[in-house]
């Protein structure tokens, strides 16, 4: 029964080891293509637009999961043929001493609701922290940027989504109706 629940989810679920793939079930497999039996041993480093999204994002997920011992976002990712989407993902470390050693991870495909817009590496981290409520100036701590020079990445985040206001943006980024 519990292998059922698993495998029929209506959201991609993945057990992960140190960032690995080791089960996935249908959905995770619908979302980024293929069927799930090809996914295990497969690095979840394949599935981030850059090495650095993945980097950044493993470490700031880390630095959560050792508190509360689970970590959720919004962030984009990448599907095997290549094409970039919009996921909602949540983690729950079964491992609270080593939160990556092993764990369980939810995703949620977003397309629906938040298309892809060209972005640059740096554009959908200001994007992302933006959705955050973080203000330029806690985005550029975060990010090691003068909060003038975040305030940029704003202004052209404004222009690529035809937003009036960080409001609008904010509404736009997450999906969410005007």
């Amino acid at each position: 029964m519990k292998d059922m629940a698993f495998d029929h989810a209506p959201v991609g679920l993945a057990v992960l080891e140190n960032r690995i793939i080791r089960q996935c079930n249908r959905q995770f497999a619908a979302i980024f293509g293929g069927a799930p039996e090809e996914y295990a041993g497969i690095p979840l480093a394949h599935y981030y637009p850059s090495i650095e999204d993945y980097r950044r994002i493993g470490e700031r997920s880390l630095k959560a999961m050792r508190v509360t011992g689970t970590y959720h976002d919004e962030r984009v990712m990448k599907r095997r043929d290549g094409d970039l989407f919009w996921c909602r993902v949540r983690g729950q470390s079964l491992t609270p001493d080593d939160p990556f050693a092993r764990g369980i991870w939810s995703f949620a495909d977003l397309s629906d609701e938040r298309p892809i817009v060209e972005l640059t590496q740096r554009e959908r981290e200001v994007a992302i922290l933006t959705c955050r409520g973080l203000t330029s100036k806690e985005i550029g701590l975060e990010l090691d940027l003068s909060y003038r020079t975040v305030e940029v990445y704003r202004a052209r985040l404004l222009e690529k989504f035809q937003a009036r206001k960080l409001a609008e943006l904010v509404a736009k980024l997450s999906g969410m109706p005007l």
